[in-house]
């Protein structure tokens, strides 16, 4: 179903129910909010569309190497972290601290997994749809009600009315509905939002095969004693089904401080994703702090900056941060005056026990890293193969 079905509070509809004088169809409120998505006017300062940011020229994530992005009623004010790509978040379960997902196997908890964005806190794509509606550093609007007025008086009034009847604009709660379901109807479209038609794709089926590169990359990619990725980033076909690249999880990284994001020039302030600042519910919670959800892997060789903070602009960078950061860290962190490594700069040392510590994660300064550079190669490679646009697969025979 296009809707996740989360009931409001006891004796509330909840928010999936047909409310609307015209019972609105699913491509009717998919065209306008592809309109919406794309529309500059319903920010507060006219300037930034859901687009802006979410670029689907750019796999709907950022459409450049800035860490953050800029917005609010200026247009720019910076953001605090890397923008994700909206795309592949069809099966993104709500959070909750305690995820079973092992064949039925109730005795493995992962633990937090699920929500939308970085740190969870949205629960739905209706949810998420109604964030950066009223971020004050993305469309920085006030209230829903100058959201709806800006449709009321623009050029996509005539779209709304014939998609949720022609008194909508009478009730501003109901009409803001229309907005956030036409948006979030909109990002679960499969052909812009999961295709599935990179070259892994085309392999799996049977279409494609992997060149010796790919073919390592992923063995390496999966070795629970090499790169170990699949651990958070699963790569198998489940139920039938092509795998997202996540496992929904969180973890901490411990990803270099960028001192190009405006916030970090504040010494004192630290983005701890799970535990806040954005995220309030869960402040308080140490042992969630500096965890952040693990991305799809999905066209990640296309995008040009990594991780939540965005201290990377390569895809190999990563790929061998991941393989160095314990055995050299002094390649990715920064020195103290007196030349000692500060590891793990971005997080307070209170923290630092919250760090993943499984492969390859698991060496010490000075020991062989669990990926040799002919890996890390090889798995950049592989992430190639999850582009999509693939073309060159043989058609299957109808014989």
């Amino acid at each position: 179903m296009y809707w996740a079905a989360q009931a409001g509070a006891p004796g509330e509809k909840p928010f999936y129910a047909n409310e609307f004088k015209t019972s609105p169809s699913v491509s009717a409120m998919t065209a306008l909010g592809r309109v919406l998505f794309r529309d500059p006017s319903l920010s507060g300062s006219g300037r930034v569309a859901c687009a802006s940011c979410h670029s689907p020229d750019h796999d709907f994530g950022p459409p450049n190497s800035l860490p953050v992005q800029l917005g609010g009623v200026s247009g720019r004010e910076p953001g605090v972290r890397a923008v994700p790509s909206l795309m592949y978040q069809q099966n993104v379960p709500a959070f909750t601290e305690h995820f079973f997902d092992d064949d039925g196997d109730d005795s493995s908890d992962q633990g937090p997994a699920g929500g939308r964005t970085w740190d969870g806190r949205s629960q739905s794509a209706h949810d998420q749809a109604r964030l950066p509606l009223f971020s004050s550093f993305e469309m920085a609007n006030t209230d829903l009600e100058s959201v709806v007025a800006k449709i009321e008086h623009g050029s996509h009034a005539a779209q709304f009315r014939d998609t949720f009847g022609e008194g909508v604009f009478a009730d501003k709660a109901l009409a803001f509905k229309g907005v956030l379901m036409a948006l979030e109807t909109y990002q679960q479209e499969p052909g812009e939002f999961y295709p599935y038609t990179s070259k892994y794709d085309a392999w799996l089926r049977h279409q494609a095969s992997l060149s010796p590169a790919e073919a390592r990359g992923l063995a390496a990619f999966n070795d629970a004693t090499k790169g170990n990725c699949a651990r958070c980033h699963i790569s198998g076909v489940r139920e039938g089904a092509f795998p997202q690249f996540t496992d929904f999880g969180y973890s901490a990284v411990g990803a270099p401080r960028n001192a190009k994001i405006p916030a970090n020039a504040v010494r004192s302030y630290y983005d701890l994703g799970l535990c806040g600042p954005l995220r309030a519910d869960l402040k308080g919670r140490g042992e969630y702090c500096g965890m952040f959800r693990a991305p799809t892997l999905r066209n990640v060789a296309r995008r040009s900056v990594f991780l939540h903070n965005g201290v990377f602009q390569r895809l190999e960078d990563v790929v061998r941060f991941y393989a160095q950061r314990d055995t050299a860290p002094e390649k990715w962190y920064p020195r103290a005056a007196h030349g000692a490594v500060l590891k793990f700069d971005d997080l307070p040392a209170k923290y630092r026990v919250n760090v993943d510590r499984e492969v390859p994660f698991d060496r010490h300064e000075g020991e062989k890293p669990a990926l040799s550079d002919e890996d890390v190669r090889d798995i950049v490679a592989f992430l190639n193969t999850l582009t999509d646009g693939y073309s060159n697969a043989p058609r299957l025979s109808k014989e």
